[in-house]
């Protein structure tokens, strides 16, 4: 399926190793409320996707990206959630640090195992075992060959995590993934799926049923999300939720989003069905639900919804779009 679902690789301005969406536990309360789970969920970029998968519950997930090396990258993540029994050896293998032993505080505590990771020792030595290891399960257990430029990214990307440790970020001046791993939703309540063991089994249950998906593929392309649309529904699997991030501000920028929306209307999906999207700096902080002044926050639109309010011509621009009467304003509650 990666090999027949994908797209040719497009072009993004940067590399994502890591969210910068510190806002993306705000919609939790509101997923929970409306009762969205099981059937297939589709989403975008980094390790986001492992939360919203864990709390969503899905049959099925596909996580499409333009970017050819952000399918390497949740390759990458698959390996690890292979060889990873518990989220203790997750973090380690990740960050190339010995596995905390057993029964410790830091094998059980999400907060305790951030501070081990921190300042557990490592050597290149480790991480080049490591890689090894990663890249012979990519392309001896499940099968995908890689080029020698996807195997370049692989190193980039790995080498990156063993380097920067969990100071890891977006770019200088974004949230690091220490601080995104011990982010809280709307309630106070941290929600991470290495937060708790049994959300972590979820999601590598459905990695080694080979049920997450990474594909390489343009939102408003002509062949992945249409390939994936298809399967679907030739498998029975309504669409629950698609975490679209922020891509659509920039369909709208490239003027392609009536292609999207197009690609989104093949897709059969539930009565619940929701986007959930991301809002960035500027458009967070003048939303007129934002009544908290996030300057990073996340919001819910339903689907059919946003489908109906589009054919009437009431999503033309991206503001119309995130502030549209399918939009439920997740940041107040």
């Amino acid at each position: 399926m990666v090999r027949e679902m994908s797209e040719d690789g497009g072009f993004f301005s940067s590399d994502t190793f890591t969210s910068n969406e510190t806002g993306y536990l705000h919609v939790l309360g509101e997923l929970r409320r409306l009762g969205i789970c099981g059937g297939a969920y589709l989403g975008v970029g980094p390790e986001t996707n492992f939360t919203y998968i864990a709390r969503i519950r899905p049959e099925i997930a596909f996580v499409v990206d333009i970017r050819r090396a952000a399918m390497i990258h949740q390759l990458m993540y698959k390996a690890i959630f292979h060889r990873a029994r518990d989220r203790a050896e997750f973090l380690a293998l990740l960050f190339s640090k010995p596995i905390p032993a057993d029964g410790t505080e830091a094998a059980s505590s999400l907060v305790a195992l951030v501070d081990y990771i921190e300042s557990a020792p490592t050597t290149r030595q480790r991480f080049a075992d490591n890689l090894a290891i990663i890249r012979s399960t990519i392309e001896d257990t499940f099968q995908v060959t890689l080029s020698s430029t996807d195997a370049e990214s692989l190193e980039t990307i790995y080498e990156s995590f063993w380097q920067a440790n969990l100071s890891i970020g977006y770019a200088r001046g974004f949230a690091s993934l220490k601080e995104l791993l011990l982010e809280t939703d709307l309630d106070g309540n941290r929600g991470n799926f290495l937060v708790d063991e049994a959300d972590y089994a979820f999601v590598r249950d459905l990695q080694q049923r080979n049920r997450v998906i990474p594909l390489v593929g343009d939102f408003a392309g002509s062949k992945a999300l249409v390939a994936v649309a298809s399967y679907l529904e030739r498998h029975r699997h309504p669409l629950s939720a698609f975490y679209t991030s922020n891509v659509e501000e920039y369909l709208f920028q490239d003027r392609n989003f009536p292609k999207f929306a197009d690609n989104v209307a093949r897709f059969a999906s539930s009565d619940r069905a929701v986007f959930i999207r991301s809002l960035r700096a500027g458009w967070a902080e003048r939303h007129p639900a934002n009544t908290r002044r996030f300057s990073r926050t996340s919001q819910l639109a339903q689907v059919a919804e946003f489908l109906e309010a589009y054919r009437r011509g009431a999503c033309s621009n991206y503001w119309k779009l995130i502030t549209a009467p399918c939009v439920r304003g997740t940041q107040t509650a």
